[in-house]
């Protein structure tokens, strides 16, 4: 078969934009009939059996989450309603990019997706270590992990495919820089922050709406890996993180969280300058404080690894009364292609399974498919709507306010916000010397093989961020920045 030079779809459809998905308005929420979006994402979650596409290697345990502020002036979840209230949760670890055969010591973001066994139902928030992201659009999602994963040819991991991705997506500088930096590896599970990342919701009894960014810190501290006796332990133990969750759950030293919210109103997003919604920027702590919520402790190990940490099915589609979604185009995508991936790599009915199940049960007409052992609905009618008075119906009011949209169906291109460097260089000023020294020492070790081209290309976008950031970059590997320049 003939190879085109014109990007197609799998039918042979020529492609305009493979940049940006479709969005009602420069800052509204993605559209379904973006074709080219679902192919990618749909095609993406099939791509590996039965090993999770990303995330495949996770470390996981059960716990308590306990309310410790009310905001119920902010949201009208019951799992919020009472100071000292409990719910149960499930959290699972994970690195992202490795194999589950692949060392817990890998510089990579760890994900955070933390489950809330609600009595209204299953919430998750599907995070990672980091507050940011290396994209906008979940367009560019398989394209970024594919340069994370080995070349068709070599089935070797490629530093080149790595930065020749990153220099050509400047957004990506702010999660590159902490991806680099001491906090780059961290030290097991215990000991490093949790972020629900993306922008978020709370939704209060009166239909009010606010936007809301999650933070979970630990209250064990922060401790890194330096990248020395981070490669000797993938060599002596590379399932290091693993073991001590495990072990210290087990001795009873159960690690906790602060859970924390950074609370925006509708009106400041609309008016604000920064694109709220933007995950590779983070909102300013000045301005938006954290609010402190409650905090969480993990003091249960699973039983059997593969029926509840392997077969966990987190999806952050799973929202309850109170709380909600935004129209970040990365969590949009997200909610869609994590729920597709499970019914794709545990089954149709993934949701029965019982680290699944939520305990406040569940009544829908969803029928029939592989596995499934609930009793199929019984007798029951599966349609809706009927007759039968004893059948569940809808209920108006758990409805969410309507959300304003405004703005002509089309390809935005998110990178009329050009503004990829302010937030990277001022995360680079917060380093005091030792960090940043290591920050760049590690860039130069994992650019060295690369292509001059994308090195220049690279270092470029460093200078902009801090003068200094881009300097130290190219002495290490050896640019005059005459070239740069």
């Amino acid at each position: 078969m003939t190879q085109k030079t014109i990007l197609t779809t799998a039918s042979g459809a020529p492609v305009a934009d493979n940049q940006n998905s479709r969005s009602a308005g420069p800052r509204g929420p993605l559209l379904l009939d973006d074709f080219h979006l679902v192919e990618k994402l749909a095609h993406f979650n099939r791509e590996v059996i039965p090993e999770r596409r990303v995330h495949a290697k996770g470390s996981a345990a059960y716990g308590t989450f306990t309310v410790s502020r009310d905001i119920t002036r902010y949201s009208s979840a019951k799992l919020f309603e009472t100071v000292g209230k409990q719910t149960p949760v499930f959290l699972r670890f994970s690195t992202v990019g490795g194999e589950r055969g692949s060392a817990d010591t890998e510089r990579d973001p760890r994900g955070f997706a933390l489950r809330f066994y609600t009595e209204e139902g299953n919430w998750d928030v599907v995070g990672n270590n980091t507050p940011v992201f290396f994209i906008r659009d979940p367009l560019k999602f398989p394209d970024f992990i594919h340069t994370q994963k080995r070349l068709a040819q070599s089935n070797l991991k490629s530093p080149q495919a790595m930065w020749d991705f990153w220099s050509l997506s400047p957004e990506s500088l702010h999660q590159v820089t902490i991806l680099f930096s001491d906090r780059g590896i961290p030290d097991g599970y215990r000991f490093m922050h949790g972020f629900g990342s993306h922008t978020f919701s709370l939704i209060n009894a009166e239909g009010q709406r606010h936007w809301v960014k999650w933070h979970y810190k630990s209250q064990q501290g922060i401790r890194n890996l330096h990248p020395s006796e981070a490669s000797r332990l993938a060599g002596s133990d590379p399932d290091y993180a693993q073991r001590d969750l495990f072990e210290a759950i087990e001795r009873g030293e159960y690690p906790k969280w602060r859970v924390c919210m950074q609370v925006m109103s509708e009106e400041q997003a609309a008016t604000r300058a920064v694109n709220p919604f933007d995950v590779t920027k983070v909102w300013s702590q000045k301005e938006f404080p954290l609010i402190e919520v409650g905090e969480f402790e993990l003091n249960r190990n699973p039983a059997n690894y593969f029926a509840e940490v392997e077969q966990v099915a987190l999806a952050p589609s799973n929202v309850v009364p109170g709380v909600g979604l935004s129209p970040d185009r990365m969590l949009q995508g997200r909610v869609f292609a994590y729920a597709d991936a499970q019914r794709h790599r545990v089954g149709t009915n993934y949701q029965q399974l019982p680290v699944n199940a939520p305990l406040s049960g569940y009544s829908n007409y969803q029928r029939d498919g592989a596995m499934r052992f609930d009793g199929n609905g019984g007798a029951r009618p599966n349609y809706e709507p009927n007759s039968y008075s004893q059948a569940p119906k809808q209920a108006p009011e758990y409805r969410e306010p309507a959300l304003a949209l405004s703005g002509a169906a089309d390809r935005y291109d998110h990178r009329t916000d050009d503004d990829y460097f302010s937030q990277a260089g001022d995360l680079f000023r917060l380093m005091d010397a030792e960090q940043k020294a290591l920050l760049i020492g590690n860039i130069v070790g994992a650019m060295g093989s690369v292509s001059r081209e994308v090195q220049l290309r690279q270092i470029a976008h460093f200078l902009r961020a801090d003068p200094a950031y881009g300097a130290g970059v190219a002495a290490g590997l050896g640019v005059d920045l005459n070239q740069v320049m």
